[in-house]
């Protein structure tokens, strides 16, 4: 009996018989061929892509085929290229209606330009190699679109937290991605950790489509269980999208609030401006009380006056804010505040009421009128009187200096300093921008107060005749003195400026003997007296100068005649030696005893004695030209 499996033997052996004698027959069969296929590849929407298919090793004849692997399993062939020599002869089959079609460069890879989401296949290369065998491998194409903008869509009507079950929130849109983006929420930027299932508290549900590009969008709707803290919370929503390389990226939605219902709670009830920290109004101001209520929308609000506990409704409406124009003291009060909730809780005070105070300053009150006219050294009392709430703070200052508190003002032992304007200033205390101000004039009567400047001889202690000298006389009283001088020249009164109620003037003269005995007097006067004051010189010195002056003459007229008697001697001592020629014609010849030196000199001596005698009488003129 064969064994069971004897017909399987049977089978086989002719087929063994057959690959050892093709295997004899080409003895390098044993070259397996090899392909370089990157199994992934990765690559942006819009972009080109190559996939590459490279058998390793030298074969001198192969062919190179390139298949898609479509949706149902079928493998349509795209392209196939054939190795003959050196040179890869391509051929295109199918290009499946793709624009830009299918392409086959040079060294067999396929080209796809300008990826789109439908090229997203698995492409086969594969390469027979007669003897070597045939070899096959497969590209992954895998395309990303990074999705338009995320839309948000927030729910614009009023949500109430009173809801005991999860509400529409907002819808989120992320259109035209691939691979479908996810969404997520966020609540003040935390992100919200909401299941997917139905739930009390909030719960998301998602949607995503296929366009006809074959892009993916995705909705996602945000259910919510809110709470009065939602009122001020902002939400958003985000879609994370994938990128080549295991990359990731987020496009954020704009923010959004909610309106939301939620009842009253608390209420508050207040004094706008303008007001004092103490809660004082002026009298005269535009004052607003404001009313507000924490719920929402905002409740309808009733505003009234307490007058013997009674209500005057003042005003109803949904803002909450009562003005009142130029109020008086006479609305001073108690005024109140209502919110009109009805679903608040039973326990919240919805009623608040405030006093409103009126602060008020009449104008002062002087016991005398705007002048006050007193003598000199007299005393007087002023009193300031005036009417305010809160009480008012009274003072007195004269040119800015304080002279007291209180409304009595006390002048005693009045002087002419005494004089100016005294003023009494109200204020209070509590309402710092509330003053009012009143005040008089004290002229002080009195007979003048004269002062001068004393006279303060030269360096050397005396006064000469002819010195000059400016006199200042100074003086005040009311009525305002006029001041004179014993001698003419003085200037007019006048005013001293900075110096109030004093008046001066000045006389320049030169010092004499006459100013030494009698002095020169200032006097002030006004209807009320005089008073005079004597300016004395002491000794004064004759002018020096003149006595100079007149011994320098003399000198000079001394030397002028000392200077005519030697030009006139100088002339006749050289008119001597012509004269003697003339008179000694006669006289012995030389060689004859002459004169002794002293005896030449005499007839010189008699000649200078007598020449302007016989001078004179020769020449008739009074000259001595003749004889020189």
């Amino acid at each position: 009996m064969e064994p069971p499996d004897a017909p399987a033997q049977a089978r086989g052996a002719p087929r063994l018989l057959l690959l050892a004698v093709l295997l004899a027959a080409h003895p390098d069969a044993q070259a397996e061929v090899r392909l370089s296929v990157p199994p992934l590849v990765e690559v942006m929407r819009g972009n080109s892509v190559i996939l590459d298919c490279t058998p390793t090793g030298t074969h001198d004849h192969y062919m190179l085929e390139w298949f898609l692997t479509d949706r149902s399993g079928a493998r349509p062939r795209l392209a196939s290229a054939e190795m003959q020599g050196s040179e890869l002869q391509v051929t295109m089959h199918d290009t499946r209606g793709r624009s830009p079609p299918y392409q086959l460069d040079s060294q067999g890879r396929l080209v796809l330009a300008e990826a789109q989401v439908g090229d997203e296949r698995d492409y086969v290369c594969v390469v027979r190699a007669g003897a070597a065998g045939t070899a096959e491998a497969t590209a992954r194409l895998n395309v990303f679109a990074k999705p338009e903008a995320t839309e948000v869509s927030p729910n614009k009507g009023t949500l109430s937290v009173m809801e005991d079950s999860a509400q529409e929130i907002a819808t989120c849109n992320s259109r035209n991605g691939n691979p479908a983006p996810k969404i997520t929420w966020y609540r003040n930027g935390q992100r919200l950790e909401v299941p997917v299932e139905m739930n009390p508290e909030g719960y998301m549900t998602s949607r995503t489509v296929r366009e006809a590009s074959g892009l993916l969008s995705l909705t996602s709707t945000l259910y919510l269980r809110l709470r009065k803290d939602d009122r001020d919370a902002s939400f958003h929503c985000a879609a994370h999208y994938s990128l080549p390389e295991g990359r990731h990226d987020r496009l954020d939605s704009p923010t959004f609030h909610l309106t939301l219902h939620y009842p009253t709670e608390h209420v508050q009830f207040w004094v706008g401006s303008p007001s004092t920290p103490a809660g004082w109004v002026r009298e005269g101001d535009t004052v607003q009380l404001l009313c507000r209520g924490d719920g929402s929308p905002s409740p309808e609000y009733t505003l009234f006056r307490l007058q013997d506990e009674q209500e005057e409704v003042l005003n109803v409406n949904l803002e909450g804010n009562l003005t009142l124009e130029g109020v008086t003291r006479g609305q001073s009060g108690t005024y109140g505040c209502r919110v009109e909730d009805y679903d608040a809780a039973d326990d919240v005070q919805l009623s608040k009421t405030l006093e409103l105070r009126v602060a008020y300053l009449d104008p002062l009150e002087l016991s005398e009128g705007k002048v006050l006219s007193l003598p000199l050294n007299s005393s007087a009392v002023v009193n300031c009187s005036v009417h305010g709430l809160p009480t008012p703070a009274l003072r007195w200052t004269k040119d800015s200096t304080p002279l007291g508190d209180g409304p009595m003002l006390s002048l005693s032992s009045i002087t002419f300093d005494s004089n100016g304007t005294y003023v009494c200033e109200a204020s209070l205390p509590t309402v710092p921008v509330l003053s009012r101000t009143q005040n008089f004039t004290l002229l002080v009567q009195g007979s003048p107060e004269l002062k001068t400047v004393e006279i303060e001889p030269k360096a050397d202690g005396s006064w000469r005749e002819g010195d000059e000298v400016t006199l200042i006389c100074s003086a005040r009283g009311h009525p305002d003195p006029k001041l004179s001088w014993s001698q003419l020249g003085g200037s007019p009164t006048e005013p001293i400026p900075g110096r109030q109620g004093w008046v001066s003037s000045s006389l320049t003269l030169k010092v004499t003997s006459a100013l030494s005995r009698d002095g020169i007097s200032c006097e002030a006067s006004n209807p009320h007296g005089n008073k005079r004051h004597v300016f004395h010189f002491g000794t004064v010195s004759p002018q020096t100068s003149q006595a100079g002056v007149a011994v320098m003459a003399v000198a000079v007229s001394v030397g002028l005649l000392l200077l005519v008697v030697a030009v006139f001697y100088c002339m006749r001592r050289k008119r001597g030696p012509c004269c003697r020629q003339r008179r000694e014609k006669g006289a012995p010849p030389p060689g004859e005893p002459g004169l002794s030196h002293s005896g030449s000199e005499q007839p010189e001596q008699t000649g200078l004695l007598m020449g302007g005698a016989s001078g004179g009488a020769r020449g008739g003129s009074g000259g001595f030209g003749d004889e020189c």
